[in-house]
């Protein structure tokens, strides 16, 4: 069987959307910890063993990709994949600090869309809180949260399960 390739932001989805960088070091400022939804993502997936993960969250790019993983669970971890930002879209000039890129201009869905035309995807999910300039063609692939109760809400997790279920169906055998 193919994978299913699921599109996780961070931020609002495994916990809530108020999660600052202080000293280097993610910390959430608000009730909770981070990734505390994560457990409810993992218990979704396993049902669906296929399912593989690419990160669209801005921590690969503000941490690295591979620092990004790490903050995860080993059950989400191992299915991760790659990521929507690579080093490679950034480079800094001499006399420059930093450059603003296309990455950081675009919208969750533009950086998505980017990522899965490379790569040939034509089916896909993404769970994410941002539905901002989100393509009326592709709305179907969203799972939208909320930024204060991202997975935490059980009916964004029955849509989810229900997407991927409908996903796992139209692969080949």
């Amino acid at each position: 069987m193919l994978a299913v390739i699921l599109f996780l932001d961070f931020d609002g989805v495994l916990h809530p959307d108020a999660a600052f960088l202080v000293k280097g070091r993610p910390t959430l400022k608000a009730e909770g910890e981070l990734f505390m939804w994560a457990p409810l993502l993992i218990k979704t997936l396993a049902d669906f063993p296929e399912v593989k993960i690419v990160l669209s969250t801005s921590w690969a790019r503000e941490l690295s990709f591979s620092r990004a993983c790490r903050w995860l669970p080993e059950e989400l971890r191992t299915r991760v994949i790659g990521a929507t930002w690579h080093s490679a879209m950034s480079f800094k000039r001499e006399g420059f600090h930093s450059l603003s890129t296309w990455w950081d201009e675009a919208t969750r869905y533009q950086q998505i869309k980017r990522y899965a035309g490379r790569a040939g995807l034509t089916d896909w999910v993404a769970i994410d809180d941002q539905p901002e300039g989100w393509g009326a063609d592709d709305l179907d692939k969203l799972v939208q949260t909320h930024s204060e109760t991202g997975l935490s809400d059980p009916v964004v997790l029955a849509l989810l399960a229900e997407r991927l279920e409908v996903l796992g169906r139209s692969e080949p055998c």
